[in-house]
C-alpha cells in the first residue's frame, strides 16, 4: 500500500463525516458522495469540554515527540489511547509504510489473535479504514457480515465492538488507530470524537518523527559508508552498494547495518 502524497488529518476529516448504516445494524462513516443534490442534515455529535481535549493534546503530544523512535511513540500512543478514553479497553495502531513492513502496536488485553488475523490476510476494520482513509464501525464483530473470518478470532479474544480511525502520515504511510470498547455497540459519540482528535494530532506528530529518524539515519548511513571506504580503499559510490547488498543478504533495513557497522568500527580502534 503506497502512502499518499497529501491528506486531510482524521481530525479534520470528522467534521465532514456522514453516518450510513448497513442491513447487518453495523455502521461506518465515510464522506458524502460528490454530486449529489440534496444531503440530509447531520446532527451535531457531542464532544469533549474543549479545556479536556487540549489538556489530552498536549499530553499526547509531549508523549509522542520524546519517544526514541517510531515504533515507541506506536506503543505510546496505544497506552494512552487506551488509559484516557472511557470504556476502551484494547487499542491497536497499525502504519503500512510506502514500499515498507507494516508496524504495529496495541495495548490492553488479548486481541493479538484478532489484530495478527488482520495483517496477515490484509482485512477487516483496521485495514479497511486505513485503505478508505475513512472512519470504520463494527458495533458486533461476532455477527459482522465484512469480515466472518475474524469472527472466531473476536469471540476468543473476547472483543465485541470496533471503531477503527484512519492515520494518514503524510508521504510516509498511511493506517489506522482501533478502539475496542468493553461491550457490544457502537463506540459512544464523545470517545470517538476525542479519539479522532487524538489520531489527528498523532498525524502530525508521526510525521514528525520519521523526519528525524531519517536525518539520523543518513547521518549514521554517512559514518558507515565512511568506514567501508577505510577498510576497503573503494569510492563512495561503490561503498553505498556494498552498504546496500549487506542489507539485503541480512534482511535488515540500510540504517540498522549501518549502525551496527560503525559500533563494531568503534569497538575494534579501541
Amino acid at each position: 500500500m503506497s502512502a499518499p502524497k497529501r491528506r486531510v488529518p482524521a481530525a479534520q476529516r470528522g467534521a465532514r463525516l456522514a453516518r450510513r448504516t448497513p442491513k447487518n445494524g453495523t455502521s461506518s462513516l465515510s464522506s458524502p458522495r460528490r454530486g449529489a443534490r440534496h444531503t440530509a442534515p447531520v446532527a451535531p455529535v457531542a464532544g469533549p469540554h474543549p479545556v479536556e481535549l487540549a489538556g489530552l493534546l498536549h499530553e499526547v503530544t509531549v508523549r509522542l515527540l520524546t519517544a526514541d523512535s517510531l515504533h515507541q511513540a506506536l506503543d505510546r500512543l496505544a497506552a494512552f489511547v487506551t488509559a484516557t478514553l472511557p470504556g476502551v479497553v484494547r487499542c491497536s495502531v497499525t502504519l503500512i509504510g510506502e514500499g515498507g513492513p507494516l508496524t504495529a502496536a496495541a495495548s490492553g488485553p488479548a486481541g493479538e489473535t484478532f489484530d495478527q488475523l488482520q495483517y496477515a490476510g490484509s482485512t477487516g476494520p483496521a485495514m479497511e479504514a486505513a485503505r478508505t482513509r475513512s472512519v470504520v464501525i463494527a458495533g458486533d464483530l461476532l455477527s459482522d457480515e465484512r469480515w466472518p473470518e475474524l469472527a472466531g478470532a473476536a469471540g476468543a479474544d473476547g472483543l465485541r465492538a470496533v471503531a477503527a480511525i484512519p492515520l494518514d502520515v503524510r508521504r510516509t504511510a498511511v493506517g489506522a488507530v482501533s478502539l475496542y470498547p468493553d461491550r457490544a455497540g457502537e463506540v459512544d459519540p464523545e470517545v470517538l470524537v476525542t479519539a479522532m482528535a487524538l489520531a489527528g494530532q498523532a498525524e502530525v506528530l508521526l510525521g514528525e518523527l520519521h523526519r528525524r529518524e531519517a536525518l539520523t539515519e543518513g547521518a549514521e548511513v554517512d559514518r558507515a559508508v565512511g568506514v567501508i571506504i577505510a577498510q576497503r580503499g573503494c569510492g563512495v559510490q561503490e561503498a553505498y552498494a556494498v552498504l546496500q547488498e549487506s542489507a539485503q543478504r541480512l534482511g535488515l533495513d540500510r540504517g540498522t547495518v549501518a549502525t551496527r557497522l560503525v559500533a563494531a568500527a568503534a569497538r575494534n580502534s579501541s
